[in-house]
């Protein structure tokens, strides 16, 4: 469903140790999306965690760029509580790849170019490969797989002209937290796409990845899941970030009271 830009109901909002972070739905955020793609204008779309928000609380620069975002969604269920703990009783989840599904299908349905950027080449494929058997129709407009570097000034020039000549209207960008977010503040004014932070819904789709069953995921336990899958890269991630998310929400909301 595409609504006329000036149908868009401003979204109830709360700061969770700082960041913002929007009470929005599935069908809400895919509607805005689908919405603000045919306005042909550079905008950015935040899937928020615990992981995000502490990134945003540790670097002021971070926090101002996930600020500026045009819709920042409660990814993980630690946020979601904390929407309903500061008066949003009707928050809901809006996790990345769940939103990627809804956001290709309704593209599909109202023929909205997209491009993917992110994942490695053997992933991308397996990922479109994925898009195209589910979502028959769909136009994937390019496909880009940066190299795990830092890109050189001539590289990301040729990516983000191959970007813009596309065609692409959604962009959907897969190089993980917070670097997903810093490029796309920085290729906001150079794309005309809506561009939509994913974090891992490459890998998920792709099979490179397993993901958390659908229980750990609504009792808050997919960090202990992604956990248990990689260990190595995650563990201190974890370990150092949750511990201190929770005793800083929970000194946000008794100085609140």
């Amino acid at each position: 469903m595409k609504l006329p830009i000036e149908d868009i109901p401003p979204l109830a909002h709360r700061r969770i140790i700082g960041m913002r972070v929007d009470a929005t739905s599935y069908e809400d955020a895919t509607d805005r999306i689908i919405t603000w793609s045919h306005q042909g204008v550079g905008r950015y779309v935040c899937a928020a965690n615990v992981h995000m928000a502490m990134e945003t609380h540790d670097s002021p620069e971070f926090a101002r760029i996930v600020d500026r975002a045009e819709l920042v969604t409660p990814d993980g269920m630690p946020l979601v509580w904390g929407l309903r703990a500061l008066g949003i009783d009707t928050a809901t989840r809006v996790c990345g790849p769940a939103l990627t599904l809804s956001v290709c299908q309704a593209a599909a349905q109202m023929h909205v170019p997209i491009a993917l950027y992110g994942g490695t080449p053997a992933s991308l494929v397996a990922f479109t490969d994925f898009l195209v058997n589910k979502f028959p129709g769909i136009e994937i407009a390019c496909q880009i797989s940066p190299p795990f570097r830092e890109l050189t000034p001539a590289e990301d020039l040729a990516y983000t002209e191959q970007l813009v000549a596309s065609g692409a209207r959604i962009l959907f960008v897969g190089i993980g937290c917070p670097r997903q977010e810093i490029w796309m503040a920085k290729h906001q004014d150079r794309i005309p796409a809506v561009m939509l932070g994913v974090g891992a819904a490459f890998n998920f789709y792709s099979g490179r990845v397993k993901q958390a069953p659908v229980w750990m995921q609504r009792v808050g336990l997919e960090w202990f899941f992604r956990l248990l899958m990689e260990p190595r890269r995650l563990w201190k991630r974890y370990f150092k970030q949750n511990p201190r998310f929770i005793f800083l929400f929970l000194q946000q909301l008794l100085s609140a009271k």
